[in-house]
């Protein structure tokens, strides 16, 4: 079974994998752990101590404000590895007594693409969704994505590809993106793929973005497909955009990160209740890691799944509650598919979601026309269509309203209070708080900037 181990070593060992001018390998944290095989091809990743803001809080539970110290004694360091799959339970309890440094070992599940089940044809086209997003009314306010990250955490994207069928320039950060160790494309030079998809779709709304390429689902594991990876790339992936962030001027800090991916299966992950679980544990590390991103200025966007009860994707495995880990996490997003007709798509996963009983947040547009990635006649589609769908409309939002204006936690209630509700209850599980709403988004930005003179 793949874990992520979290140690507290030296605080000099801290300090050098905390600093991105350093180099500490693997090896140097923690050789020589007791019943595991060490991943050395892993760099080891800081994780920042979650501190409570109120006195007496609990460091561990995200429904609270928190801040997030990566100081040498407060931070600990992950590393990755493998360990025996005979009892791993009892081996993962076994572990801190025999290694003193050793303070949590989590689960590593694999993570994948949210495809779409069926071979329905299109709804609509991009065009259509520009309209619906009210791309022209955006623009008219300045906000377009100009000079706005936006990381697309995924298959890797074909820059020329987007291009050709969007009829416009695209802009990448070569220089901020970032691959897991052994992915050999270059950034904006994948093959066509997923996402490419995503990239598309995420420029639609905000075609002057700066997209960032992180092909964290280019998996090279045993046994891997090029569709997924592993939970710990993207721990390691999210601690890079971390520095992205922070190099920022604090004025003018922004970042929305895209990620239409998540963990279908429990059969990669430690049980329910379990210290070492992702799927409910709100003190695994990637899920502290989204907190810490949160916390620090970045927009966190997930896909909540393909899992929805009219059209399950073949690969979802939990009985229950679909929307897992990240994807459900109280700090993030976690966005729903509807069709440009504004009918919900029945694979789009329900809701309660298992870190957060309230997700889906919100639905955005799929099952469109758009990018041709998987051939002319295929749709953009599941809600990996829709997630990237709104991220390009939170970085639009970003274009004039850095996180210094408006934190990612006022911009998502924002984004809740002014959807348009699908229901006669206000929030449920099948579309959230409704489908996002660009010309409320507008308005309310227009009164906050007027009470603000």
């Amino acid at each position: 079974m793949r874990v992520l181990i979290q140690l507290r070593p030296s605080s000099d060992l801290v300090a050098a994998v905390a600093d991105p001018g350093r180099t500490a390998t693997a090896a140097d944290v923690a050789d020589g752990l007791p019943g595991v095989e060490l991943d050395t091809g892993f760099a080891p990743v800081a994780l920042p101590r979650p501190v409570p803001a109120a006195a007496g809080g609990d460091p561990l539970s995200l429904n609270q404000p928190l801040d997030f110290s990566l100081a040498a004694e407060d931070a600990s360091v992950l590393v990755r590895g493998t360990i025996s799959d005979d009892e791993p339970a009892t081996r993962v309890t076994l572990l801190p007594t025999l290694r003193p440094d050793v303070v949590g070992v989590f689960a590593d599940p694999v993570v994948e693409s949210a495809l779409v089940c069926g071979g329905d044809a299109p709804v609509g086209s991009w065009h259509d969704v520009e309209r619906l997003l009210n791309v022209a009314g955006l623009h008219a306010e300045g906000l377009d994505g100009a000079g706005v990250p936006l990381a697309v955490l995924d298959t890797g994207i074909n820059t020329a590809h987007v291009a050709k069928h969007s009829g416009r320039d695209v802009t990448l950060d070569a220089a901020r993106s970032w691959s897991p160790a052994g992915v050999p494309s270059r950034p904006g030079e994948a093959e066509v793929d997923h996402g490419t998809m995503c990239a598309f779709d995420a420029l639609i709304g905000a075609p002057r973005a700066s997209l960032i390429d992180i092909p964290l689902l280019r998996s090279t594991r045993p046994g891997g497909s090029a569709l997924d990876g592993l939970l710990s790339d993207a721990v390691a992936a999210f601690a890079h955009l971390r520095a992205v962030l922070a190099a920022q001027p604090a004025e003018s800090r922004s970042l929305v990160i895209s990620n239409s991916w998540g963990s279908f299966s429990p059969e990669w992950d430690f049980p329910v209740g379990h210290s070492g679980n992702y799927s409910d544990n709100a003190a695994h590390p990637f899920n502290l890691m989204v907190a810490s991103l949160d916390r620090a200025g970045a927009d966190v966007l997930f896909a909540a799944g393909n899992c929805g009860r009219d059209c399950v994707d073949r690969r979802c495995a939990f009985p229950d509650r679909p929307i897992t880990g990240a994807n459900s996490h109280p700090r993030a997003l976690s966005i729903g598919g509807i069709d440009v007709n504004g009918r919900r798509v029945g694979y789009s996963s329900q809701g309660p979601g298992r870190l957060t009983a309230r997700k889906p947040d919100l639905c955005a547009y799929t099952h469109f026309s758009g990018s041709k990635a998987y051939g002319d006649d295929q749709p953009d589609s599941g809600t990996s269509a829709a997630t990237p769908v709104a991220a390009g409309l939170v970085a639009a939002v970003r274009t004039l309203w850095p996180s210094s204006r408006l934190s990612p936690a006022q911009l998502r209630a924002l984004l809740r209070r002014t959807a348009e509700d699908r229901s006669e209850v206000g929030f449920d599980y099948d579309y959230g708080y409704g489908t996002v709403d660009p010309a409320g988004i507008m308005a309310a930005l227009q009164r906050r900037a007027g009470a603000s003179h």
